[in-house]
């Protein structure tokens, strides 16, 4: 898919994992569908009403939390909806991406334009041009524990559209008065429950989750390459490939997984010199079961990709206009524990793929095991090769053990035990990208060694697609003749992982991991 003339049109409630995944990729010029406002004004209009009748209805014309028995009279609402942004705007650590960002503006217009949430439509107006402007709200990376919604981190993208604090234009921080003036954007002053919708949401969670999937994606793919191409440099079998073996098990990943593990070794020529003669029996597990871990990892993926586009779809403020009988009714929308569960499994594949992945770097390096030569280095001894490549590679497996641990299953009351039970979404979301990243290193590693590995069976060649991989590598990064400086090479691998270029010249095999 060429995404680089594509163009958002905001259906409510109807974005598709392609469109996210475009918004990820790259800035995509947004707008919301007309018939859109539709809705919008019904919900504004009722807030309007709940206001001039003056009862008191959360999140409207009271206190917030376990502050909601407080009426507060309507000339204090709009003061209200201002303290309520600059009181929750306490996050810290480093700042969210901007591509993230991107989703998280994205999906906060979505929610806010089902018409349930009581904005006006120079809320929803004034997120699409601070978007389309470029403009991305600073947002710290820690400080919500993913119930009653992303509520710091929320704010500080809340805090934008007031002109308040730093965001990031054109490649500069600065302070958003400065960038909005320079954008043409006005300054906006929230009225009665704006800013509680702006700020209640799993938006934040949901956008780190999403970037967790779309880097799971990448590393299962560039992870059944580099296993692929170790398949034929430690000259391995392709008949636990064999369609019939999945079949009768009968797991949808695993079988998808197979057919792309046939397609990917299908015609090597190193694979057809050793089918007679050859006295070992099985393959050690890293090799042979790879269908079965690896599809394991694509039907996670899958689910949790399942979960986090019903999510990104949904309306998750509270309380909840219901413009068509005039209800207002709070509930629990907010508590993230979908997120939380989907970014958790996301942890358990990214974790096994990189594990399974170290195992083949560790067989390739062993010349008891590979029958290639120790370290996969000419000379060992003179040269200690690929020997401390497998080390960080373990290093980084073994820290993904860790931070897979479910962070859904902690918890820690808030506001004086009003919220007493919290998803701890946004952690388990922001954890992802770390693991991601070892992850495409220790892939990385696979692929400088399997590329190796090939070398030392030459004049034979691997299969097309394999071949076509281990040039794109080879354009980037030499043979490993001798020691020599190897951090800049597992750099170029690690970027071929991230960037999606193991899969490219194999696409269409993938296609099954982009519905």
């Amino acid at each position: 898919m060429n995404d680089s003339h594509y163009h958002l049109t905001l259906q409510p409630g109807a974005l598709t994992l392609r469109d996210l995944r475009a918004v990820w990729a790259a800035h995509v010029p947004l707008s919301l569908a007309p018939e859109a406002w539709q809705a919008v004004n019904a919900s504004c209009a009722l807030v309007d009403q709940i206001t001039a009748k003056g009862d008191p209805a959360y999140g409207i014309n009271t206190g917030f939390g376990i502050l909601a028995k407080a009426h507060i009279p309507n000339d204090q609402l709009e003061a209200l909806q201002r303290n309520l942004i600059l009181s929750h705007a306490v996050g810290t650590g480093e700042l969210i991406a901007d591509n993230i960002v991107r989703l998280i503006v994205l999906t906060k217009i979505g929610s806010l334009a089902r018409g349930y949430s009581g904005v006006r439509p120079l809320i929803i107006e004034t997120l699409i041009a601070l978007y389309n402007a470029g403009i991305m709200p600073a947002i710290p990376s820690q400080g919500s524990v993913g119930a009653s919604g992303d509520l710091a981190p929320l704010a500080h993208m809340t805090l934008a559209m007031l002109g308040v604090g730093p965001v990031r234009y054109r490649g500069e921080l600065m302070d958003a008065k400065q960038a909005l003036g320079a954008a043409g954007i006005e300054p906006v002053t929230l009225a009665a429950k704006e800013g509680l919708a702006l700020i209640n949401g799993t938006q934040v969670s949901t956008a780190l989750a999403l970037h967790g999937l779309f880097m799971a994606e990448r590393v299962l793919e560039a992870g059944m390459v580099a296993g692929a191409l170790s398949v034929d440099a430690a000259r391995g079998s392709d008949a636990p490939f064999d369609a019939r073996i999945h079949a009768v098990r009968g797991q949808p990943g695993q079988i998808a997984a197979a057919a792309i593990y046939r397609e990917l070794v299908a015609g090597s020529a190193i694979r057809a010199s050793h089918l007679v003669g050859d006295e070992r029996v099985q393959d050690p597990y890293s090799l042979r079961c790879q269908p079965q871990v690896m599809g394991a990892a694509m039907d996670l993926i899958a689910n949790a990709g399942r979960t986090l586009l019903i999510e990104a779809n949904a309306v998750t403020d509270n309380p909840l206009l219901f413009p068509e009988d005039g209800a207002i009714i709070s509930g629990g929308n907010f508590h993230a524990e979908p997120v939380a569960f989907a970014a958790d499994t996301l942890a358990l594949a990214i974790a096994e793929i990189g594990a399974l992945s170290e195992r083949r770097i560790a067989l390739l390096i062993d010349a008891n095991l590979s029958g290639l030569p120790a370290f996969l280095v000419k000379e060992p001894g003179l040269n200690s090769g690929f020997m401390i490549a497998h080390v960080t590679a373990a290093a980084l497996a073994s820290e993904n053990k860790s931070l897979a641990h479910p962070a859904s299953v902690d918890s820690l009351p808030t506001s004086a035990n009003q919220e007493d039970h919290v998803s701890m979404a946004t952690f388990a979301a922001r954890r992802l990208d770390q693991m991601a990243h070892n992850t495409s290193v220790i892939v990385g590693i696979e692929l400088l060694a399997a590329a190796q590995g090939i070398e030392f069976h030459r004049p034979l060649r691997s299969s097309e697609h394999l071949e076509h991989v281990h040039a794109q590598l080879r354009a980037r990064v030499a043979p490993y003749d001798a020691d020599r400086f190897f951090a800049p090479d597992i750099e170029a691998a690690r970027l071929m992982v991230v960037n999606g270029e193991l899969s490219a010249s194999c696409k269409e095999l993938f296609t099954v991991l982009h519905p």
